[in-house]
Formats: C-alpha cells, structure tokens, sequence
C-alpha cells in the first residue's frame, strides 16, 4: 500500500477493518490483500488478535472529541511502532516510503501504516476528521475526506434517514437536535 500525503488509503483501510472485524485469519489476509498491502510472510492467529487490539485502539483516537487527548493517543501508537521510513521497491510496486521494519509480521505492517496514516490524515485534514456517524441508532466509524471537511454521516443513507426523522419531528412540532 502506498500511502498518500493525506493518509487516505490506510485510514480508509482502518475504518473498513474497524466496522467489520476480520473474522479468521483467511479474511484478514484477504481484506488487506485488496487494500493493496503485499503479505509475504505468513499470517497466524498472533496476527489477528494483535489487529484485533489495535483496532480497539485505533477506535478510542477516533471517539476522542479532544483534539489534545486524540493526538496523544495517536503519539502512542506511532511510538509502538516507530521505525525510521526507508524506500523499498517490493512487490514490483515501485519506489514507496515504508514506516516500518521489513519483514515483520502482518499485524506490525497494519500497526505502522494505520498509526502513520492517521497521523497524516488528521495532521493533514484536521483533526477532527474521524468520527461515527450522527444518526442515533449508528455507530459506525467514517473516515471524513470531503471537501468541506463536516461530513457527520457515515452514508448518504444515514443522512437521508436523519434529514426525514429530523423533518418528521418539526411537521408533528416535536424539533429535536443532535
């Protein structure tokens, strides 16, 4: 995977592993595989429950409204796995900056490109643009790269579902806000 300035690929990999845990082994290997990630080492079950744990911090940075404390709690996890950046040509990919040691298992590539490219996410974007969705009854985690940078919704479909429980409570003149 290569990371862009703004960490997108990597924080965009998180928030898909974050909503929907890998449940084996088999599914971790595949969902990164399809994010890009070159896995040259074999994966065991250590892989998945150190992404497991990693995943559960990475979601406190993202429910943390503070932007002192959500920085500090990303400085830990880029301290966890802190390698100097070197250039590698791998996988026939081209020259990419890695943020880690070569041949480390698959959940210490995923501890170093998530805590690196959360940091340039929201060193880049801002720091508030992690989030769960403001629909009520949703709890799922989006990544926000729009323009604007106030995306509040982690769908289209969860916004439309606000904006009509939102315009169903002002026609019956019960406004509420979130």
């Amino acid at each position: 995977m290569h990371l862009n300035p703004y960490g997108q690929d990597a924080v965009r990999l998180a928030v898909e592993l974050a909503n929907d845990r890998p449940a084996s082994v088999a599914d971790l290997v595949r969902r990164c595989v399809a994010a890009g990630l070159v896995v040259d080492l074999p994966v065991d079950e250590r892989d998945l429950e150190a992404t497991g744990r990693l995943l559960d911090q990475w979601c406190r940075i993202v429910d943390t409204p503070d932007e002192r404390e959500r920085a500090g709690l990303v400085n830990v996890l880029l301290a966890a796995a802190s390698a100097y950046p070197r250039l590698t040509d791998h996988g026939g990919a081209g020259w990419h900056l890695h943020y880690r040691d070569d041949g480390v298992p698959l959940a210490t590539v995923l501890r170093a490109l998530v805590s690196v490219g959360t940091a340039l996410h929201l060193a880049g974007r801002g720091m508030g643009r992690l989030g769960r969705c403001a629909l009520v009854d949703c709890a799922t985690i989006y990544a926000d790269t729009s323009r604007g940078g106030r995306q509040r919704y982690c769908s289209p479909a969860c916004a439309n579902r606000d904006a009509v429980r939102r315009h169903r409570a002002l026609r019956a003149g019960q406004v509420t806000s979130r």
